[in-house]
């Protein structure tokens, strides 16, 4: 069986050494950069399993990077886990509403970093496996929901949507009327073990709200429980 490819984008060369070792030893294969735009190359040149993200890089940051990743078509699918010094919730607010899958703050645990990895992978796995059976088209009022195709259309023009905003809206939208936790929403759409938090949950809600413009009333707070899909 083939190894899992993970990237690894820092500018620091004690991180990247930290973070080849731990993850070599558990049995990924690591290549490395240390600028945003070596990342952008090397994704383009031969997409890897994940990539582990510095947000803090010279010239193009990696906000900037995540950014161009998921607004291609070639790589947005590929996972990014954050990994950043900052410790600041907008820096993590943004990279998870341009589409990264995790965050890992500076100092790390290589345990901790190790399990986030393996959370984010296993998602994706999950995900891959699950879609043919979760592949029929939805259409809700004005709302339709491709799968197959990862499209979103209100009133017949489309809705660029991050790939957790695409999941979140899919797995409320199956379930009209059922009520969801935070942590149910997280597992639904993305797989066991998300290490995310509730706030990370409330963004990307509000996200989608906003671009659905009048379909956003959709989504709808259940006070003290979470979130569900209207049931029309």
């Amino acid at each position: 069986m083939a190894k899992e490819t993970i990237l690894v984008v820092d500018d620091e060369e004690d991180i990247l050494e930290l973070l080849d070792y731990n993850l070599s030893r558990h049995g990924y294969a690591v290549s490395r950069a240390a600028s945003g735009e070596a990342a952008l190359e090397a994704v383009r040149a031969d997409a890897p399993h994940l990539v582990i993200l510095d947000l803090m890089l010279p010239g193009m940051d990696g906000l900037e990077v995540c950014r161009i990743l998921k607004k291609d078509e070639r790589t947005a699918g590929v996972p990014v886990l954050m990994l950043t010094a900052r410790g600041e919730e907008a820096d993590i607010v943004t990279g998870l509403e341009l589409g990264a899958d995790d965050y890992v703050t500076k100092p790390f645990s290589p345990r901790v970093l190790l399990a986030r990895v393996k959370a984010v992978l296993r998602r994706r796995a999950v995900a891959a496996e699950t879609g043919a059976e979760a592949g029929a088209s939805l259409a809700v009022g004005d709302l339709n929901i491709n799968p197959g195709r990862h499209e979103v259309l209100v009133k017949g023009k489309a809705v660029e949507l991050t790939h957790t905003e695409f999941q979140v809206l899919h797995f409320l939208a199956r379930r009209p009327g059922w009520v969801f936790t935070r942590y149910q929403i997280v597992d639904g759409a993305q797989g066991e073990d998300t290490a995310v938090t509730d706030r990370s949950v409330d963004v990307h809600i509000v996200s989608l709200r906003r671009k659905l413009g009048a379909c956003g009333k959709y989504i709808e707070t259940v006070r003290g429980v979470g979130y569900r899909f209207k049931d029309l």
